[in-house]
């Protein structure tokens, strides 16, 4: 009995030496850079089309009209941060979506441009502290270097607004877990030659997200890496429930079966859609898929998602992105034929 009680006291020793070093470490990171980036008007314009229309920052770092088609964001709201996702949204706790602007108290004002591009890609804050990754850093990571800088530049320029966001709450073990995801970055970052369309347009679906919300994710809310991009993952929260598509060229898909100007055309049919025309959405059949935001994005880039999501393997994956909506009325001669049946 004392050998197994001492074994249980080493065991428990152990453990407790374990928690307390996790408790005390810091994620990984190298120091910010004293780099001040110099706002040219070049640089402005790329970080406006970046935050605005490949990255959508503004998507989760704004308020929305939850009830409208692809949920647009208010007017006056952008950059103060997003919805308070909790446990009844799948998140282990609460987390918001942090205030971007430049107001000193509450956003970035006193960030210096090193700490906001460490944030950006590399995951961790002003204090050295890991970001909830549901900030897509991870994919920020690829993030060329002059790209990073123009963010910088362009987010300098939006209007402060004072709007405290709710601190973090993270429950036991995933407040320890996080500190694992952050990766500093290990050398200078750079961007595809736009001419070779298919990696550049890997380039921006990456920085646009679009294997995170197209790839199911499993029980504790990760993609899972052998199905990326086939769709699936279930979002919930306050526009209700959609389910992300399949993106793979599969003959059944839309990927499969488009051209690519049709491809194109999708995106930029949505060119004029915002909070203030935005119509509200049919019942169940919201979604998450920040069109308006996308159409902003040039054809020639649009295009080049198209060749590079072409490349990829086609998976035979149907998908209901509405599975609550109400069943579709039959057309008007099934209704007669089934009628006459009966």
């Amino acid at each position: 009995m004392r050998i197994i009680l001492r074994i249980l006291l080493v065991v428990v020793l152990l453990a407790g030496a374990g928690l307390a070093w996790l408790a005390l470490r810091s994620p990984a990171q190298r120091p910010a850079s004293d780099e001040k980036v110099e706002a040219t008007p070049q640089r402005v314009a790329r970080g406006q089309y970046l935050v605005e229309n490949v990255a959508d920052c503004f998507g989760c770092h704004s308020d929305h009209h939850w009830d409208r088609f692809a949920l647009p964001v208010k007017n006056g709201t952008k950059g103060q941060g997003g919805y308070p996702f909790d446990a009844k949204l799948g998140v282990p706790g609460l987390v918001q979506a942090q205030n971007i602007t430049q107001d000193k108290e509450t956003g970035l004002g006193d960030w210096t441009d090193g700490e906001i591009m460490r944030a950006l890609r590399e995951g961790v804050n002003r204090k050295g502290e890991a970001l909830f990754p549901m900030m897509p850093y991870e994919f920020f990571h690829s993030m060329s270097d002059e790209d990073a800088r123009s963010v910088v530049a362009f987010l300098r320029t939006v209007p402060a607004v004072r709007h405290p966001i709710a601190p973090r709450r993270l429950d036991f073990p995933v407040n320890l877990m996080i500190k694992f995801a952050p990766k500093p970055l290990s050398g200078p970052v750079s961007a595809p030659d736009p001419k070779d369309t298919v990696a550049y347009g890997q380039y921006l679906a990456t920085i646009a997200g679009c294997a995170g919300c197209h790839t199911p994710h499993d029980d504790k809310g990760q993609p899972i890496p052998t199905a990326w991009f086939t769709g699936g993952w279930v979002m919930v929260g306050p526009w209700g429930r959609v389910v992300s598509a399949n993106l793979t060229p599969d003959p059944d898909n839309y990927m499969g079966q488009a051209s690519r100007d049709e491809f194109v055309g999708r995106f930029k049919a949505f060119e004029t859609l915002g909070g203030d025309n935005a119509p509200v959405a049919p019942p169940g059949k919201n979604t998450v898929m920040p069109w308006s935001s996308f159409a902003g994005m040039t054809r020639e880039d649009l295009g080049a998602i198209y060749d590079y999501l072409k490349t990829l393997k086609p998976v035979k994956k149907p998908i209901n992105r509405f599975p609550d909506a109400p069943p579709e009325p039959a057309p008007a001669d099934q209704r007669a034929a089934t009628e006459q049946k009966s």
